[in-house]
């Protein structure tokens, strides 16, 4: 019988930058990293994202924080690159602070980019486990100030929750591309949530009847083992430092 394909695997790293030359040598990735990760061996998909001020939600860029996204054919992929990669060794370098999330895609429906870079593997979520979730959108030009009117509201509500363990608004592009990431305790929490805030229920709603998307993408993830330290990440999430 042959042997069953590797597991894709999907990664996120969240970077802290302090100080003048740090946080200037990590605006200009958001151009130099490309040619230097490309053609990366089991690397099949990746963004480099900013973040907003305050709680990332927001108009205003955060210099200090930026987002890495990458999708892996297998795990071992994914840990020579954090082994041995000098782009990501020089990121460490300049960052004060960092944490890298090893994610399992369960459920993945929507497109970034033309297409799903998710391999979703359903059998394998529990709804009792930590679950994260990323959500991405391209909103239509004429749509933002529509958009931007409601989205903070709902952003603000997730912090109302105890089972929120983090969540942070990233983005490929400010104002129009944006992305969420968030950890919960569970999969039930965080589709109690969903379902019960009246803000996140009014954004699906006005989702569909307005029309804010050019493109979206909803992906849910096993939450396999984190790496690194990150202000507010809540102790019952495993943290394995360096």
């Amino acid at each position: 019988m042959p042997a069953k394909p590797p597991h894709r695997i999907t990664t996120l790293t969240l970077f802290r930058y302090t100080g003048v030359r740090h946080r200037f040598w990590a605006l200009a990735q958001m151009q130099l990293a490309h040619a230097r990760l490309s053609g990366t061996p089991g690397l099949s998909f990746n963004r480099l994202m900013g973040s907003g001020g305050g709680n990332g939600f927001s108009l205003t860029p955060n210099w200090g924080v930026y987002a890495w996204l990458g999708q892996w054919e297998d795990g071992a992929a994914a840990e020579r690159f954090f082994a041995t990669h000098d782009w990501y060794s020089q990121a460490l370098d300049h960052s004060s602070q960092h944490v890298t999330f090893y994610l399992q895609a369960t459920m993945s429906h929507g497109e970034w980019g033309g297409s799903n870079p998710f391999t979703p593997r359903p059998e394998d979520y529990d709804k009792h486990e930590p679950v994260a979730v990323i959500t991405r959108a391209t909103i239509y030009p004429h749509k933002l100030p529509d958009f931007w009117r409601y989205v903070p509201r709902t952003s603000t509500s997730v912090y109302e929750r105890p089972e929120r363990l983090l969540s942070i608004g990233i983005g490929e592009y400010p104002v129009f591309m944006q992305a969420t990431f968030s950890l919960w305790t569970s999969g039930a929490a965080m589709t109690e949530f969903a379902y019960a805030s009246p803000h996140h229920r009014e954004v699906v709603q006005l989702t569909r009847s307005r029309g804010w998307y050019r493109e979206e993408l909803f992906t849910r993830f096993r939450v396999l083992d984190t790496e690194g330290s990150w202000p507010g990440l809540a102790a019952n999430v495993k943290v394995v430092e360096k």
